[in-house]
């Protein structure tokens, strides 16, 4: 059974119940899906590492790509990632634009040669720590869909109540905050200086909240008018744990297959404390005032009864296969290409009796999706130019093409023999929805486009 928690609650009943905040069927897809950060050269090349290695960020794709390392380096990357969200809401449009530093990925690989005479010629230790999502956004939305929801003030001593049957605007106020972080260990090892067989372990905490702000104006028709403002907001951490297992074969001295796995995403326990008291999404803090009696305030807090939830649950991601090629041209350059395959299906909450309605959604209503990633890399003495190309597709099975993610990407680096210094530009968009009166069928979801430019810098140490 699920295990929880409800401390000083206090619901109104003269009006329904809101939600607005993430459901656990969107939370679900939400901490299952990845922002691929990495190194500067990883994001240059759009992430097509699989069948490369040679870099630190290639050990959470295919783990066995740590032991192409001829020495042993450490690398460290920050990004900075300026994130537009243009929503539009009953034909009104609002823009939003925020910018985000972090330390995106640091980590180091030892590199040690075999010492006895055998055909495992080289093994490999790696360890990698990377912001694995950035939850980190905003947006706001505006306009009038003339459907009020809020229609009755719970003091009202009027006989009869005043009905404010007429909307006058809605706005919709959203905050996303935290990461989800993962501490990678790997270790790898060369057969026949053409076999490359590795394993990785990943080690990931959550921390995520959300904050939401849903405001209507409405009125009676006869100047008399009313204003509600209701909040929910979700605090969530948890921890959780993967693996990887890949390989990379050398078909000739200029062709590389490689192949991957990482397994599900294993959340033991995730721990939610909020002000949504039921697994609906209802109940918030909720402030309404009309004009009629403005002094007067309805507040479902007076007297500190905040409604408190406190939950536990678990949660499985989908695992995912990723094939690669790539061809080397010599010391001048090369081209690869990852293709993967993630099956959003298998997303699960537990206890199953609980979360039965959100399990039967991701069966119904998700996909297995395609994710492809083509890179490219040019040496000039020093100097390094690169630029790659990434999708992805949208994990609901409704989607149009617009939810898709596309994405380009280039970069440069410049080699001072022990010391490389990296840089990387992306940028991606895809349009998304979101519904902040999903109890109203009436009511249409906000449309939202959203434009990511990330900027990443990486120095590398041989070691």
């Amino acid at each position: 059974m699920k295990k929880l928690l409800i401390s000083a609650i206090f619901i109104a009943t003269t009006f329904v119940g809101y939600s607005q905040s993430l459901g656990y069927q969107d939370l679900g897809i939400l901490f299952s899906k990845d922002d691929k950060n990495g190194t500067a050269r990883f994001m240059g090349m759009s992430g097509a590492f699989g069948s490369i290695g040679g870099d630190i960020s290639s050990m959470n794709i295919n783990p066995a790509g740590i032991a192409v390392f001829s020495t042993s380096m450490f690398s460290g990357s920050f990004n900075s990632r300026d994130t537009e969200i243009n929503t539009n809401y009953y034909g009104t449009s609002n823009k939003t634009k925020e910018d985000y530093f972090n330390l995106s990925n640091g980590g180091a690989v030892l590199i040690f040669d075999s010492a006895y005479d055998s055909n495992w010629s080289k093994f490999a230790i790696g360890v990698n720590y990377r912001v694995k999502k950035d939850f980190r956004n905003s947006f706001s939305a505006r306009g009038n869909s003339n459907i009020p929801t809020f229609r009755e003030f719970p003091l009202d001593q009027n006989n009869p109540e005043i009905q404010y049957d007429f909307s006058t605007q809605q706005s919709f106020n959203n905050v996303y905050k935290g990461d989800i972080t993962e501490f990678t260990f790997a270790f790898a090892a060369v057969y026949n200086d053409d076999l490359y067989i590795g394993a990785g372990l990943n080690f990931l905490d959550l921390n995520f909240r959300q904050e939401t702000l849903l405001r209507e104006d409405n009125n009676d028709g006869n100047s008399n008018t009313l204003e509600a403002d209701f909040y929910q907001q979700n605090q969530t951490v948890g921890s959780g744990f993967s693996a990887n297992l890949g390989v990379i074969y050398k078909v000739t001295n200029q062709f590389r297959l490689g192949l991957a796995y990482q397994t599900p995403t294993w959340y033991s326990e995730i721990a939610e404390e909020s002000n949504i008291i039921d697994n609906d999404g209802f109940s918030g803090d909720t402030e309404i005032s009309v004009s009629e009696d403005p002094s007067n305030i309805y507040a479902n807090t007076a007297g500190y009864n905040y409604p408190t939830l406190r939950f536990n649950y678990r949660l499985r991601t989908p695992g995912k296969l990723t094939a690669s090629a790539s061809y080397i041209f010599g010391k001048n350059g090369l081209i690869s290409l990852d293709y993967t395959n993630k099956n959003y299906q298998n997303i699960k909450l537990t206890e199953e009796a609980d979360f039965q309605n959100e399990n039967q959604f991701f069966e119904n209503n998700l996909r297995n999706v395609s994710l492809l990633n083509i890179g490219t890399e040019w040496r000039i003495d020093r100097f390094s130019v690169r630029g790659g190309y990434s999708f992805e597709e949208s994990p609901y099975a409704d989607a149009i093409d617009a939810e898709n993610i596309n994405g380009i990407s280039f970069g440069g680096g410049y080699n001072f023999g022990n010391v490389k210094l990296d840089l990387a530009f992306s940028t991606s968009d895809r349009k998304d929805f979101y519904n902040f009166y999903p109890q109203f069928g009436n009511i249409d979801r906000s449309e939202l486009n959203i434009d990511n430019k990330v900027f990443t810098a990486t120095v590398s140490i041989n070691l």
